[in-house]
């Protein structure tokens, strides 16, 4: 969908969230790197205007908006050269409370998420062991009259230091007594300013903006009144969030792929070398409209997940290839907008390098695009299982 062609509501949006990432220029971002802060005023104003509390039902004072509005707010964050990271997760993690928690589990965290009294932007999954075979996890939470006590760790956790609470996948059936192997899993809400000693967080050095950890849990204990759901069947209620977070994915992709082609357009045209600009050359302009046509068509895939998704329908294939052509279509785009650029393009005053090392992530995670076309492979091709 082509920008001049959405709805006005959409374009509403992209004016609003502009307006306050213009306070948040390339020189804000580069001070935070030099020291690894993480972007505290950015993710204030943004959950004070309620563009963080979007997908939350008006009913417990969020935004009450689509996946297909939400995307559109951190494609815009992306756009103006921010990083969606530092707070996207809060997004799509609230849903699995919202769509999957109890009545009174969702007034109990929704309100205070939705104005910013509370964090949620910590889902712990990933462990050293299992990586992205997920049903292998081995954190345990064992119940113990009204309490489960957690014991494992797990690594890749983001967030955790800027978070109040964490969502967290453990097991509470052993694998061995399984026939099915995606049971025995089960999803809790952790109030980490109760956890005590009972939580060790280890932060992980990565690339910036990520503030990334390794969690310990000793004899953690969480309430039994924190189980979201039913006891065993956390996995679906995890892979429910997932084709939202590929969405949204998706989004922030796109919207870098459209900071790289504008800025690498602009360039172009005024650079001049040997008396015309080179943009002029075809070695230098036809990258440049490639990258553009193909983050074009992952935005159609992105828009036609977000509309599925919005309608209830099953939208799997649909997130998963709008993540995969929206990741490449971004790295694509910084390829073309260095390579323009030339030298300039690793001075960190033009934003470049940095963007381009953001970017190549969504490659890799949430979902490794090699998963994703495995997932295709057999999901939707009806090849054999391929891992």
């Amino acid at each position: 969908m082509l920008l001049e062609q959405q709805p006005d509501t959409l374009n509403d949006i992209r004016i609003a969230v502009r307006d306050v990432c213009r306070k948040y220029d390339g020189a804000y971002w580069r001070a935070l790197e030099k020291d690894g802060s993480y972007p505290e005023a950015f993710v204030r104003e943004l959950t004070e205007l309620g563009w963080l509390s979007a997908l939350i039902p008006e009913e417990f004072g969020g935004g009450g908006m689509t996946v297909t509005e939400a995307s559109v707010i951190l494609e815009e964050i992306n756009r103006s050269g921010g990083d969606s990271a530092a707070c996207h997760a809060q997004m799509y993690i609230m849903g699995v409370i919202l769509r999957h928690g109890s009545p009174e589990q969702q007034a109990r965290y929704l309100p205070g998420i939705a104005s910013g009294d509370l964090r949620l932007q910590a889902f712990a999954v990933t462990e050293p062991d299992a990586g992205s075979e997920t049903t292998r996890i081995s954190t345990t939470a064992v119940r113990k009259g009204d309490r489960y006590v957690v014991n494992g760790q797990k690594t890749f956790i983001s967030r955790v230091q800027q978070s109040d609470l964490m969502l967290l996948l453990a097991r509470t059936t052993p694998y061995e007594e399984l026939t099915n192997k995606t049971e025995g899993l089960s999803v809790f809400v952790v109030d980490m300013r109760e956890a005590g000693d009972s939580l060790q967080v280890n932060p992980i050095e990565m690339t910036f903006n990520r503030h990334t950890n390794q969690l310990f849990f000793d004899n953690l204990e969480v309430p039994a009144e924190n189980l979201i759901g039913e006891e065993g069947k956390g996995f679906r209620y995890i892979i429910d969030s997932w084709n939202a977070e590929r969405i949204l994915i998706a989004a922030e992709a796109i919207g870098d792929a459209r900071f790289f082609i504008e800025r690498a357009a602009a360039y172009a045209s005024e650079r001049v070398v040997f008396g015309r600009p080179i943009g002029a050359n075809q070695g230098v302009q036809l990258p440049i409209a490639q990258a553009y046509a193909h983050t074009e068509a992952a935005d159609l895939m992105r828009f036609d997940a977000a509309a599925k998704f919005d309608r209830g329908e099953r939208c799997g294939a649909e997130a998963n290839m709008a993540k995969l052509l929206a990741s490449e279509a971004a790295w694509e785009a910084g390829n073309a907008c260095l390579n323009a650029h030339g030298g300039y393009g690793f001075a960190k005053e033009y934003d470049i390098e940095r963007k381009f090392r953001e970017t190549r992530l969504f490659m890799t995670a949430p979902v490794n695009n090699n998963l994703v076309l495995a997932y295709l492979g057999q999901n939707v091709l009806g090849m054999p299982r391929s891992y």
